[in-house]
Parts: structure tokens; sequence; C-alpha cells
């Protein structure tokens, strides 16, 4: 499996406060991240796999979701985040 409980536990360390701190955003965005990622790669290599293309977007919507309430909560937490996943916003 491609995500078990060590690197969940890696990211959240990371990202969040703790290494059982499963609730901020900015580690629910990072395993969100991670998650796209992944899927991303397999889409590459299985393109008519629509059912791993639906839930990519269903996650995509769901970091962007994450990302608008931070950035409308706590803007340099929002800058933070983007800046440590590099992402494009």
């Amino acid at each position: 499996m491609y995500l078990d409980s060590a690197k969940k536990a890696e990211i959240f360390g990371k990202y969040g406060k703790s290494n059982t701190d499963t609730g901020s955003c900015e580690s629910q965005i990072a395993l969100f991240s991670y998650r796209i990622g992944h899927l991303t790669e397999h889409m590459r290599s299985n393109h008519k796999d629509y059912t791993t293309q639906r839930s990519l977007k269903v996650l995509v919507g769901k970091r962007r979701r994450l990302l608008d309430y931070l950035k409308a909560q706590d803007i340099e937490r929002y800058r933070a985040i983007v800046k440590a996943l590099e992402l494009r916003k």
C-alpha cells in the first residue's frame, strides 16, 4: 500500500503540530497533496481509469476548499503551506 500509518505520521509530523495532529488544515492539505500526487502518477499510465479520475477531482476540490478556508482565516499560514508544498498559488 502506498500510504501506510508510518507515512501518514511522517506527513503529519512535518506539516502539523505533531505526529498525531490529523485535524489541522496544514496536515490535511499536505496529506491530500500526497494522495493527489500518487493518483496523478496512476492516471499517467491508466488514462481510461475514470473512477480514479473522479476521485482525483474530488481530492483536488477538497484541497482547494481547505486552502480557501485557510486563506480566509490566516493568510500567513496559507502562504507558508503553499510555499512548503510548492503549490502554484
